[in-house]
């Protein structure tokens, strides 16, 4: 038999270590939960389990995490996806409350069933992470309920919505299991599509930010990179925005998308942070585990469009210019043709890169001062090189799928 390499026995022990420890958190729970059961149980040392994992904590987030990625890479797609945002949002809700538990379970069980959070996030940064986090799911969620429009920000407040109902019932479920009618919980997400009005305006911050400043660089961009939504391998040298966000500054990704060309940016979230061990696998988990709730009711081709990549070893930040990245970081590149055409950095950095090189109703570029910037009456249009609008351009695809925007839950989704 072969030996083992290093690496490999790495791997071995890691995944040793894991199932021990779904075991141990399965029976005691996260907060009775020891490290030197779960050594015991993989029958390794409590060193070797230090060495793949920094805590208890990091481990537990491991744990729910690697079986987050397992439901993804399992789920199976729709052949379509549904008719309606309101039907959208049911679907939605049906696959997602699966998780919760039975009036049998055992606490420690159920918790794991959940994914449930509770008494593990006891510390600001983590907190602070989790609400970001929650923020960007919406952003995943909202706009594979209106697929091929610009995003709308009264759908992505829809979409939080949802998910805090959600949310609500699982952790009524976690203390009181067998509370929470599923099928009555997916109606009430349903019917969420046809709320009153929601403000749609953009963040009032955004006249403020200032211009992307333009450039000439070479890019070279790396390769070998996974994008979390479609599972796929990419690079990061089409034309389009790349947006590097710390896990404190996560929410900061809608200002991007909004801002993006619809039909002409490759548009790339890379999350970045001080602590992979923690906060990063805290990122995965949230993630992972929307995705594949996504992948189960939405086809292939009305997957959200931003892509989405972990990079624990800062190799993008290193690539734009920045020497280090931590958690409150905000930086973002336009890329065209092999080159860095735009940079930003700080609050509002995704934006103004997105927002780089557009005409907009006044006549004027995006690429003036701030001061001036405030001052215009925004209706953007794309410039030259951005994909012609195919509602108002004749140069546009014309077997783009075309609708109009749904105005409640009951409108067609196509």
């Amino acid at each position: 038999m072969a030996r083992l390499t290093r690496a490999q026995q790495q791997e071995r022990t890691r995944a040793e270590v894991l199932v021990a420890a779904r075991q141990e958190f399965a029976e005691h729970g996260y907060g009775d939960a020891k490290i030197d059961r779960i050594a015991d149980r993989a029958e390794l040392t409590r060193g070797a389990v230090y060495s793949n994992f920094t805590g208890k904590r990091a481990l537990y987030l491991a744990v729910l995490a690697d079986a987050a990625e397992q439901a993804r890479d399992h789920a199976e797609p729709p052949l379509e996806s549904p008719e309606s945002p309101g039907a959208a949002l049911g679907a939605f809700a049906r696959v997602w409350l699966e998780r919760l538990p039975f009036a049998g379970d055992t606490p420690g069980n159920g918790h794991l069933q959940l994914r449930s959070l509770s008494g593990v996030l006891d510390t600001e940064p983590a907190r602070a992470t989790l609400a970001e986090l929650v923020r960007l799911e919406a952003l995943l969620l909202a706009p594979a309920l209106e697929p091929h429009t610009p995003l709308r920000t009264r759908t992505v407040r829809l979409a939080e919505l949802t998910l805090t109902l959600l949310h609500g019932a699982a952790g009524l479920a976690e203390n009181a299991p067998g509370t929470g009618d599923p099928f009555d919980l997916a109606r009430a997400a349903e019917h969420l599509a046809g709320i009153g009005p929601i403000d749609d305006s953009p963040p009032p911050h955004l006249p403020f930010v200032a211009p992307a400043r333009p450039a000439q660089d070479e890019w070279a961009a790396p390769q070998g990179l996974r994008d979390e939504v479609t599972g796929r391998q990419i690079g990061l040298d089409e034309d389009g925005v790349v947006v590097v966000l710390g896990v404190r500054r996560l929410s900061a990704a809608e200002e991007a998308l909004r801002s993006a060309r619809p039909y002409g940016d490759e548009v790339t979230l890379v999350v970045v942070t001080s602590d992979p061990a923690e906060l990063g696998r805290l990122a995965r988990l949230r993630i992972t585990d929307l995705v594949g709730c996504l992948r189960r009711v939405f086809a292939p081709a009305e997957l959200p469009r931003l892509r989405i990549v972990f990079d624990d070893t800062g190799r993008v930040p290193a690539a734009i210019g920045r020497e280090a990245a931590d958690d409150w970081t905000e930086l973002a590149i336009r890329v065209r043709d092999g080159l860095i055409v735009a940079r930003a950095e700080g609050r509002g950095a995704g934006h103004a890169v997105a927002d780089h090189g557009r005409v907009h109703a006044d006549g004027r570029g995006a690429d003036h001062t701030a001061a001036d910037h405030s001052s215009h009456g925004g209706g953007a249009q794309p410039d030259a090189d951005a994909d012609p609008d195919p509602s108002t351009d004749p140069r546009a695809d014309a077997t783009r799928p075309q609708r109009e925007r749904p105005a409640s839950g009951d409108s067609p989704r196509r």
